[in-house]
């Protein structure tokens, strides 16, 4: 693992994403790309008060689907309509959701064809917050409803991978949480942390960036291909 802030200007950077073409770059969405942790708080909270959850159920669950969060908390028979109304909560309310620095203009600088968004958000969840942040959007945007497993299963990468039309072992995951980086692994593409909802110490990556906005996409014919901003 590479952690920017470990690296002087002068260290020769060979790790596994600096300097490669990579065929497809697969974006996570809240934490990575957009900020919806005050919005999350408050439509998880306001959730558990309702059903009586002490609020350090949220320990730990940061980038996982909300059906795996649901599911550990509210008895089987329950599970429907605990999530239903997480959901009803979480899509109306998109306040004070912005776009996270660098995001925006990383996302453009690669191609269409070679990125996609993959979330454990529902899809009419996924597009509120996009809509709310801004954020230019990809074409290829995978949510927990086009997978059957979530993070931290390999499978929402592996179905953005497919749907750009590329081998996952020449992409790199954008990820801010240890799950979404579990999951990246487990597709077999390399991996690009965040640091921002979790500490550098906590996440195991190829390289760890205390923002998007150190990190520079340049497309050649090899592919995309990453550098560091000074």
């Amino acid at each position: 693992m590479l952690n920017i802030n470990a690296v002087s200007a002068t260290s020769p950077v060979t790790e596994n994403v600096l300097g490669r073409g990579f065929q497809g770059v697969l974006f996570d969405m809240d934490g990575t790309l957009i900020d919806s942790t005050p919005a999350v708080n408050r439509s998880w909270l306001r959730w558990a008060a309702e059903r009586g959850l002490d609020e350090a159920f949220r320990t730990g669950n940061h980038g996982k689907p909300a059906r795996q969060i649901v599911e550990s908390l509210v008895p089987e028979g329950y599970v429907e309509e605990a999530l239903a109304r997480v959901l009803a909560l979480e899509t109306v309310d998109t306040h004070d959701i912005t776009v996270l620095p660098g995001a925006a203009e990383l996302l453009l600088g690669i191609p269409d064809a070679r990125r996609a968004i993959v979330t454990s958000c529902a899809g009419t969840l996924a597009a509120a917050r996009i809509a709310a942040s801004g954020l230019a959007a990809p074409s290829v945007v995978v949510t927990i409803d086009d997978t059957s497993r979530g993070k931290p299963n390999p499978d929402p990468f592996l179905e953005g991978a497919v749907r750009l039309g590329v081998d996952p072992r020449h992409c790199v995951v954008i990820e801010d949480a240890p799950a979404g980086l579990t999951a990246a692994r487990a597709a077999g593409c390399a991996t690009i942390a965040v640091v921002g909802t979790h500490t550098a110490d906590d996440l195991v990556a190829d390289l760890v960036l205390p923002s998007l906005d150190r990190l520079r996409a340049t497309v050649t014919d090899e592919g995309v291909v990453f550098s560091l901003r000074r």
